[in-house]
């Protein structure tokens, strides 16, 4: 075992299944949302990912990559409302949404807890999930895996799922991707006949058993699942000392 494996942390292994998710992207757009996975969007930037493309979180392309909270020193662009929903509409991006709820088949739900007329739980609305899925890729992050999330249907369908995308036809599925969906105990996609969803690597100290027993619906689980690959010596010094040496990355995941 490296020393590399005993000394990072469960939060900067969900970092690097983060940055994956925009490895050899090119130049598109990534569009994290979150602390780790703006952490991930950027240590890819800063490693396999050269040409991504980055923002200051409102209306300004990057050219540097500040760490977390800093101010850009480079500016190349100025990226307006307008001109970000261009992108997405012509898949020039990659998002990595949260989740309220995610069903087998990848539909999310950031909308409402309960009937929609008399709903338990008001959240943040439909917003942009289902152009953003219908059009460019799409990924989630789950900070907390639990039951509660990970349900068999979910309450509002906001994102769209490959089910709802395969029945509303070409329209809807010609550009929907789901590639990565990571949560603070592994990394899943949904590369299954059904296109529902497989676990497709663990963190290390997480078994399969606890996987399964947190999530509401029966997920495919390969006769062998490996480990979510280790960051290395130079990704744990990017993290730690120039993206987020405030530590930030452990409030979102805890050791």
């Amino acid at each position: 075992m490296s020393d590399t494996l005993t000394s990072a942390t469960r939060a900067e292994y969900c970092v690097v299944a983060c940055a994956e998710a925009w490895r050899d992207a090119g130049e598109v757009l990534a569009s994290p949302m979150g602390t780790v996975p703006m952490i991930g969007a950027r240590l890819a930037k800063l490693t396999f990912s050269p040409d991504l493309l980055l923002t200051d979180g409102e209306a300004l392309l990057i050219a540097d990559v500040p760490a977390v909270g800093a101010a850009p020193r480079v500016v190349e662009g100025w990226l307006p409302y307008r001109q970000h929903l261009a992108m997405v509409a012509t898949g020039r991006r990659h998002v990595m949404m949260g989740a309220s709820q995610l069903d087998r088949y990848g539909n999310q739900n950031i909308s409402c807890i309960g009937d929609w007329a008399r709903p338990k739980r008001q959240l943040l609305g439909v917003r942009g999930a289902p152009v953003n899925t219908l059009n460019n890729p799409t990924s989630y992050w789950v900070p907390k895996h639990s039951t509660r999330v990970f349900v068999e249907r979910v309450d509002v369908v906001c994102g769209v799922g490959y089910d709802r995308a395969a029945e509303a036809g070409p329209s809807a599925s010609r550009y929907h991707r789901l590639p990565d969906v990571i949560s603070d105990l592994g990394s899943f996609d949904f590369e299954t006949p059904d296109r529902t969803m497989r676990l497709r690597s663990l963190h290390p100290g997480v078994t399969v058993e606890e996987v399964v027993a947190a999530t509401g619906f029966a997920l495919t689980v390969p006769d062998e699942v490996p480990y979510t690959r280790e960051p290395t010596a130079e990704e744990l010094r990017l993290i730690r000392d120039e993206i987020d040496p405030k530590g930030l990355r452990d409030r979102e995941v805890p050791s």
